[in-house]
């Protein structure tokens, strides 16, 4: 039975959902600053779940969105929403509550 400190505390993923309206250069964008921070920063840690409100118009009702891309974060708590240009990493990293790293 192995005691490594960093088997002892499991941490839970991550769990994010990033609404976006099709395959519009503003959706790309924003799916691909939003993986390059969860690889970076959440390394395995994390499930994303990537929704074309267009496709599913009942999810953006459900999480009352108002804009896209948004991406919602339900775990851990409190859930947290940041809505528009994610490729602004150092307020995705704030809204995520994610430090940057120095290099960052």
């Amino acid at each position: 039975m192995s005691a490594d400190k960093d088997d002892a505390a499991p941490t839970a993923p991550v769990q994010l959902r990033l609404y976006v309206t099709g395959n519009t250069a503003r959706s790309v964008r924003a799916i691909e600053a939003i993986m390059q921070v969860c690889k970076q920063y959440l390394y395995d840690r994390f499930e994303l779940q990537i929704i074309d409100i267009r496709q599913q118009p009942e999810m953006a009702q459900r999480e009352q969105l108002i804009a896209a891309p948004t991406l919602v974060r339900h775990r851990p708590l409190p859930v947290r929403r940041l809505v528009g240009d994610m490729s602004q990493r150092e307020r995705v990293l704030a809204g995520l509550e994610l430090a940057p790293s120095d290099d960052g």
